[in-house]
């Protein structure tokens, strides 16, 4: 897991470069492949509509035509005056006998219009004689005409001849025989305007779907419509006589689009319709066509697919290898970048790849040459400045120490102790050379030792023997050398602040050496401390008694400054047991 999140870490531009392709390489043979679909759909259906523009002018031609014959045979109706008397003057009998004869034979002339058509012609008047020429046909009684809705339309326009659906219905569902498509019209004097009867020519659905029912096929159907969106006629026969309201908002949309086409959804398919509006019949002609019949396998949309999907696989192995080549520096770059902590910035890293690449290379590196002089300058102005502090350090020998030591001198040769006050003296001059006068940053174990013996007498001769110091070091360690005053420091907190409770104890002090590491240390069996913080010790109100300033902090930062954090003065103290020191240098 490790692994792979360094990998990705590390080949992170590379990844996201290749992703984004990736992305964006699909997206757009996507957006090309479902174009190519559209367009080429686009392209069939404008070159379809154009083939199916001549069949719907041929269907409407066919309609204009059954017009055309029931406006001949209309006008020849209105035109007869023998009809016009029959249908208003009041009759006996004997003149209905004559009158029916009449009208019969006025009324085969008038249906040679219409005789290329199955047509039923019923004409109405207001004397209540009515006349039909096959009631079988439309078999609607006189009654039922007069209160019927197509009459009801007929005398509210007059002049107009209209084409309205009517079905018969006993029992059951209505069948295709009782479905019709009727043309009526007032019958009206020209010149008074008074109507004096009506006039309606029937067709049954099955013979009005004659008129187009060749031009259909399966999944291309035709829809007659009038203008409240009722299928008056359709070769979809289950459909007549519903409301079809989404064909009816595509005849508006029709009106508003430049195309000779639309494309919808109608009984769950998605259709190419085609619609024309029938001024005569005041109707909409619609022609539906199944999209996925008519295109069908015109497009191998799979076959497509199969191409897009080959170009896209190849044109990602090529990103990839390009992709890879391009960021394979950049990512080598980071990684050595990375990891150059871990070689101390010493480590230089390579200059290779593109331009961009090898230019940040070389500043890097350049960083690392500027970084490594200035870290030398650094430490050693911090060298120098700790040395100028430890040599001011020893030079400020505390007047206090000095006085009290001349004092218990003094007291020993008056007391005559001239062989002890030699002694002290010496030790004095000793510890002063070797304090003051030494100015090397360094002493041998041996030259420390005997600071730390003559400091010991000087505080024996003043204070007693109360407090014993031993001393046992190596042979082997005793030519190493170690900063000057390392262990003076501690021996002198042990004088002054271990022994608070206790009247007396030792300090012991140890060197040795341990795997190439030169440990020191410095342990007594006094008062000891409640807790120990870092390298603190206790303070103490007697500051007059030390021999110098130097402390245990100032000793190991020395020691770290000049052999590196690894080492330096470790304290460790129990509560009543005593202190050690471990201070720890490399040989």
């Amino acid at each position: 897991m490790k692994f792979l999140q360094d990998h990705f870490k590390h080949n992170g531009l590379f990844i996201i470069m290749f992703l984004i392709t990736v992305i964006s390489i699909i997206t757009v043979s996507v957006i090309i492949t479902w174009t190519t679909f559209r367009m080429s759909e686009r392209f069939f259906i404008d070159k379809f509509s154009i083939t199916n523009a001549k069949v719907m002018n041929q269907i409407i031609d066919r309609f204009e035509s059954f017009h055309y014959s029931v406006v001949i045979a209309s006008n020849n109706l209105l035109q007869s005056g023998t009809i016009k008397n029959i249908l208003t003057e009041e009759q006996s009998n004997r003149e209905k006998m004559n009158a029916y004869f009449n009208i019969k034979q006025q009324m085969k002339r008038v249906k040679s219009n219409v005789d290329a058509y199955e047509i039923g012609i019923i004409v109405t008047g207001i004397n209540g004689i009515s006349y039909s020429t096959n009631r079988t046909y439309w078999p609607i009684t006189d009654q039922e005409l007069r209160g019927n809705d197509i009459t009801r339309h007929t005398l509210k326009e007059p002049k107009r001849l209209m084409y309205q659906y009517d079905f018969r219905q006993d029992l059951g569902e209505t069948t295709e025989d009782e479905q019709f498509i009727v043309a009526s019209k007032a019958l009206m004097e020209r010149i008074s305007g008074n109507v004096y009867g009506a006039m309606y020519f029937a067709i049954q659905e099955k013979e009005f779907r004659k008129f187009y029912n060749s031009y259909t096929s399966p999944g291309n159907n035709v829809f007659v419509l009038d203008k409240s969106g009722v299928i008056v006629s359709s070769n979809q026969t289950k459909l007549i006589g519903q409301k079809a309201e989404e064909l009816l908002s595509y005849a508006k949309e029709r009106k508003e689009d430049s195309n000779n086409y639309l494309t919808g959804k109608f009984m769950g398919q998605e259709q190419i319709i085609f619609v024309e509006y029938l001024p005569s019949f005041d109707m909409y002609l619609f022609n539906l066509i199944d999209k996925k019949t008519a295109i069908g396998d015109l497009i191998d949309k799979k076959a497509i697919f199969m191409i897009s999907m080959g170009i896209v696989i190849i044109a990602l192995i090529i990103v990839f290898f390009i992709s890879r080549r391009l960021t394979n520096s950049l990512s080598r770059l980071v990684k050595q970048i990375a990891n150059a902590s871990k070689y101390d910035f010493d480590q230089y890293v390579s200059v290779s790849g593109t331009y961009e690449t090898r230019q940040i290379g070389k500043a890097f590196n350049s960083m690392l040459d500027e970084l490594h002089d200035y870290v030398e300058k650094l430490v050693l102005s911090q060298k120098q400045k700790r040395n100028a502090e430890l040599a001011a350090l020893q030079q400020q020998i505390n007047p206090h120490f000095l006085y009290n030591t001349l004092t218990s001198i003094k007291f020993l040769v008056q007391q005559g102790g001239k062989e002890e006050a030699d002694e002290t003296i010496n030790s004095l001059i000793s510890l002063l050379q070797n304090t003051i006068g030494n100015g090397s940053e360094t002493i041998s174990v041996k030259q420390e030792i005997d600071n730390l013996k003559n400091y010991v007498l000087i505080n024996q001769k003043r204070y007693g023997d109360r407090i014993k110091v031993n001393y046992f070091i190596a042979p082997d360690c005793m030519e190493y050398h170690i900063p000057k005053l390392i262990l003076q420091p501690f021996i002198e907190n042990s004088f002054f602040h271990a022994f608070n409770r206790k009247a007396e104890g030792c300090i012991n002090v140890l060197v040795w050496n341990e795997k190439d590491t030169l440990i020191c240390e410095v342990f007594d069996n006094g008062d000891g401390m409640k807790s120990v913080l870092g390298d603190h010790l206790p303070n103490t109100n007697r500051k007059q008694q030390h021999f110098t300033g130097i402390g245990v902090r100032n000793v190991h930062e020395r020691i770290q400054l000049i052999y590196g954090e690894e080492y330096g003065v470790e304290i460790s103290s129990e509560l009543g047991k005593g202190t050690k020191i471990r201070i720890t240098i490399p040989c």
